[in-house]
């Protein structure tokens, strides 16, 4: 505890303090930030640094010039350095929750701050957790915006849906990522292979892509190893292709960096300017990541990969690829200068290292779609452990790192996108009109939770509060304008995956909350458990069952359902919760308490996990003796202050003959009955909830409980 590691440091009274050794020196920080750093280009940064594939080619202009290109190039310096820099390493880093980031952390972080949640009062709060929560509320005096949020029903759906929805999105871009990068890289067959047409690209694509997938199900760690070098082979030597070009093609790219160029560019071009902005957007795709996958990195290595690696290397790799394009304005015909933008990057790579940039690149693109299929995974891995997605199967593919995770009939669905998306868009200018608005979106949602988060928890200035959400939301804002132009031309795909995603996560989450909410208010407590055993008719028969329950502070209503239907119960019944904790793992010392509930054989047990813990127990006999061990020790030391009618022998004796007898699992299968005086909006949530309800997955699988042991009961709850 840490009030035991206080008094260590202090001396006896009277005695001198005992002299304490050197602080350890910052050397081994710096070199455990810098090795962090190292590993972020692996997974972190995929999406983002090899963006440069793509950008150029997706962008179309019927008569670029040398101006054109500079203020294109200016567009993107500004975005990368205002989004990338300012945005995310500087201030969205700060609003994590717990060490996660994400537009959901920052809802958590809300919740927790104020009374923000549609159901707050129906939170469960252990008493250290309540002490938190209490002081966060009172230690500040709410906010008038927190005071509108806590009002409004409605405000709280919103926003609730909106942080969902962000989260949805990053989903989607694990759809886009693997099929652009992939597509692109593989579009420098083209070149040197003019027999290669596009169709050929695509197929070998999709098959690349196929192939990946079909083996997420054996893991990553084996390779896992080799993504960090690859993306720090790309990270140096693109931006090094772009030095080269800088010097080669036209030496005063940077005069590019002054504003005046984007002023320029879009009084010339006016709306075909204006939809320039759904092509350059995606130069800062990626940067979401940063932010998103905080909780797997410190903050500091993340600044530090970005700040002096990724970031330079993308104003490089852009600023040559831009230099080279403005180079080729001179050798192209008036007729197909609009096709200068056609197969951008592999332009710009000199002949004699063209296979080895090749190679590279296609490495490269195959490790960020591996980053953004892992990334999907841990998303909807923690979505289910938060109980905010239909339970689906989660596979842990690696004993040594918890974080590895896999999903079948996530990996397939997804895998069936991406290769439909390679085959239905074909190139990537059509992808990259779908690709935008995921991107931008997730960015603008963040901006608005940032502000959130500022005003309402943070207290900054109403000044410093503007400076930020004005000037962001207005370039976001244009940006999205922009990428909405192209929504019928395949902008409508990642938009519906997300938005769908983001109904299921919305719905599952209400109906959840509604069904807690009627549990807590129609409770069993210890004493009404009490008078339904002592009644005549109900017997209590040999064997050990676990009865599981979502609640804590009481039993739940399915329990008298089922002592009513069958006038029996267990003669060692143990009710378990499973109760999900804020910390990456919990120690498996204290992965299980117990406690008596007042009957004799009547037990309670906490089953607390964290949420890059495997759930599963390797089986219910497992499951069985842990607790019945927990349950002897603590018997035996009369933890729980209460007297028991037996010795704390016999009582042992009871555990280990209730287990012999054999061990049943019993799981209430509880439906909402939605009647017509209910509201509209709970008979559309509810019953789509139940639809959800009745396809997925059941919990118990997910603790290992042999199928032979499985009990579900049924009962209606009236809405």
């Amino acid at each position: 505890m840490s009030t035991g590691a206080h008094m260590d440091l202090e001396a006896e009274p009277g005695g001198v303090p005992a002299a304490a050794p050197p602080p350890p020196a910052d050397v081994g920080n710096v070199r455990k930030d810098l090795f962090l750093a190292y590993k972020t280009l692996g997974v972190v940064f995929g999406g983002l640094v090899t963006s440069p594939l793509y950008v150029f080619s997706t962008m179309h202009m019927s008569s670029p010039t040398e101006a054109d290109f500079l203020g294109i190039y200016s567009i993107m310096f500004w975005t990368l350095t205002l989004i990338g820099v300012v945005k995310y390493v500087g201030i969205a880093l700060n609003a994590d929750d717990h060490g996660e980031g994400g537009t959901f952390a920052m809802y958590s972080l809300l919740c927790r701050h104020a009374n923000m949640g549609i159901l707050p009062s129906k939170r469960v709060y252990s008493a250290e957790e309540q002490l938190l929560h209490n002081q966060s509320k009172t230690a500040k005096t709410p906010s008038n915006l927190g005071k509108f949020f806590e009002r409004s029903l409605t405000a709280r759906r919103v926003l609730l849906f909106m942080s969902i929805l962000g989260m949805c999105m990053l989903i989607g871009d694990g759809v886009l990522t693997p099929a652009i990068s992939v597509l692109s890289a593989i579009q420098g067959l083209r070149a040197p292979f003019p027999a290669v047409t596009q169709p050929v690209v695509a197929f070998l694509s999709a098959a690349i892509l196929i192939g990946l997938f079909l083996v997420q199900k054996y893991g990553t760690s084996k390779v896992s190893f080799l993504f960090s070098p690859i993306m720090a082979a790309w990270t140096f030597t693109a931006p090094m292709v772009g030095i080269y070009s800088i010097f080669r093609y036209y030496p005063g790219i940077f005069k590019a960096i002054s504003p005046h160029y984007i002023v320029h560019f879009f009084l010339k071009n006016k709306k075909e300017g204006w939809q320039m902005l759904g092509a350059t957007v995606l130069a800062i795709t990626g940067a979401e990541a940063m932010f998103a996958d905080l909780g797997h990195f410190s903050k500091k290595a993340i600044q530090i990969a970005f700040l002096s690696s990724v970031y330079p290397s993308l104003i490089l790799t852009y600023a040559g690829q831009t230099a080279c394009l403005i180079n080729h304005l001179k050798d192209t015909d008036q007729e197909n200068i609009g096709k200068v933008f056609d197969d951008a990057f592999y332009k710009f790579i000199p002949r004699p290292v063209y296979w080895p940039m090749f190679v590279i690149a296609t490495l490269a693109a195959i490790v960020a779609s591996q980053s953004l299929i892992s990334a999907t995974f841990s998303v909807i891995k923690q979505s289910v452990v938060l109980d905010y997605f239909p339970r689906v199967k989660v596979v842990h593919t690696s004993d040594e790192n918890e974080g590895e995770v896999y999903s079948p009939e996530t990996n397939y669905i997804l895998m069936v996108l991406c290769v439909g998306v390679i085959l239905g868009f074909g190139g990537g200018q059509a992808i990259g009109n779908a690709f935008g608005l995921v991107v931008i979106m997730v960015m603008l949602i963040t901006s608005i939770m940032l502000t959130l988060v500022m005003i309402i928890i943070w207290r900054t200035p109403p000044v410093l509060v503007a400076a930020y959400f004005v000037p962001f939301v207005i370039m976001e804002g244009s940006y999205v304008s922009a990428v909405f132009t192209k929504f019928t031309e395949g902008g409508w795909l990642p938009f519906a995956i997300s938005m769908i995603l983001a109904l299921i996560m919305f719905v599952w989450y209400y109906g959840r909350q509604k069904k807690t909410e009627y549990e807590r208010a129609n409770k069993i407590t210890a004493e009404r458990l009490g008078e339904l055993l002592a009644k005549p008719e109900v017997q209590r028969v040999q064997g050990l069952c676990f009865f599981y329950s979502n609640i804590q502070d009481g039993l739940t209503p399915i329990l008298g359902h089922y002592i009513r239907n069958m006038s029996s119960l267990h003669s060692v019944t143990i009710f378990v919760t499973l109760r999900y904790l804020l910390v990456p793992k919990v120690d498996p010392q204290q992965r299980i308490a117990v406690r008596r509930l007042g009957p004799r054989g009547v037990y309670q047990c906490t089953v607390q996990y964290g949420y890059a813990d495997n759930l599963s127990l390797k089986g219910g006999d497992d499951l069985a003796a842990r607790v019945v061990s927990c349950l002897k020790q603590h018997v035996e030391a009369g933890a729980d202050g209460q007297s028991s009618p037996v010795s704390a022998e016999e009582e042992a004796a009871d555990l280990e003959a209730a287990r012999a007898a054999g061990v049943v699992h019993v799981r209430g299968k509880m439906r909402l009955y939605v009647g017509d005086d209910a509201g509209w909006f709970d008979k559309v949530m509810l019953r789509f909830y139940e639809f959800l309800h009745s396809i997925c997955r059941s919990a118990l699988p997910a603790l290992g409980v042999p199928l032979q042991q499985r009990v579900e009961i049924g009962m209606l709850y009236k809405v």
